[in-house]
């Protein structure tokens, strides 16, 4: 497959690379990062596994699986403000699939109430259908002071429990614009396993964020991108900030993951800097051309 740039976002065109289709035959390299669009959630989300080589990549059996998606805002699914939560249930689903024994779904809410934001978004619902464990975020008794090895700034937080332990990480963000990192994507989605978020802002925002994945960097990346919030997030966004670009983008390089994604954003919302600072920390690359990404339209 031919290495080729994603293409910036325009206000007026879909911002999908025109890639090369290729069909995946036996032998083939498997990609380092899939781009599906025109698909609901859980068709997208089950190609890009199979253009990746399947769930069971990620996901040995007997395993316990943290599924992390963005569940911070007492918010409803159409918004966008929080990940879509038919593809939660999808990954979940999933991840049993695959043979894992327990899969837990949690995130530290904003929200003052966690079960208001769990179930307003719909995604406390989905994940238990799917038969996942609701874990509790919003109570500090299941964050533990943990030291950051390498750190520019974040070199101690309290993190939550379940990813001290030898688990399963499966990142689910959803794309939106965000008016002080930019952009929210997978690495920013990762504060949600802190007590301590403000500690960021204090610290420098970009740099706490790229840090924290030098202590754990999710086994997968998916991003959410079928709603997008393109201005005014992540708070504040008006229904006319949320576009329908029915996409998703998944990779096991949260650093692409990112670098791919911020581009569906409007110009004016990328210059996440906290992902050229992974980069340079070589938490994974921001260089798509030396990537083998695969593009795949339903």
């Amino acid at each position: 497959m031919h290495r080729r740039h994603f293409l910036r976002a325009s206000t007026a065109a879909l911002p999908f690379v025109l890639l090369p289709r290729k069909s995946q035959a036996q032998g083939e390299k498997t990609p380092d990062l899939v781009a599906v669009r025109n698909g609901e959630p859980a068709a997208m989300f089950d190609r890009a596994m199979e253009a990746l080589g399947g769930m069971s990549r990620f996901v040995p059996k007997g395993s316990t699986v943290v599924v992390k998606p963005n569940i911070g805002w007492v918010r409803a699914p159409e918004t966008g403000a929080n990940t879509n939560p038919a593809l939660v249930k999808r990954v979940v689903e999933a991840c049993f699939e695959a043979g894992a024994k327990k899969v837990y779904v949690f995130d530290h809410t904003v929200g003052e109430k966690m079960e208001e934001c769990y179930t307003q978004s719909q995604i406390g619902p989905a994940s238990k259908d799917a038969g996942a464990i609701l874990a509790v975020g919003s109570n500090q008794k299941y964050y533990q002071r943990t030291e950051i090895a390498g750190a520019s700034r974040l070199k101690e937080t309290d993190i939550h429990e379940l990813l001290l332990e030898d688990n399963v990480l499966i990142n689910i963000p959803v794309l939106k614009h965000h008016g002080g990192a930019k952009a929210t994507i997978a690495m920013k989605n990762l504060m949600g396993c802190v007590w301590d978020r403000q500690a960021y802002h204090k610290q420098g925002l970009h740099e706490c964020i790229s840090d924290f994945c030098l202590f754990r960097k999710p086994d997968l990346n998916i991003v959410d991108a079928y709603r997008v919030t393109l201005n005014n997030g992540p708070q504040r966004a008006r229904p006319e900030d949320v576009v329908l670009r029915k996409m998703l983008i998944a990779s096991a390089d949260i650093v692409a993951a990112d670098a791919a994604a911020v581009r569906l954003l409007n110009p004016g919302s990328q210059g996440a800097e906290h992902i050229e600072l992974a980069h340079r920390k070589k938490i994974g690359t921001m260089d798509l051309d030396s990537l083998d990404i695969r593009k795949i339209e339903l």
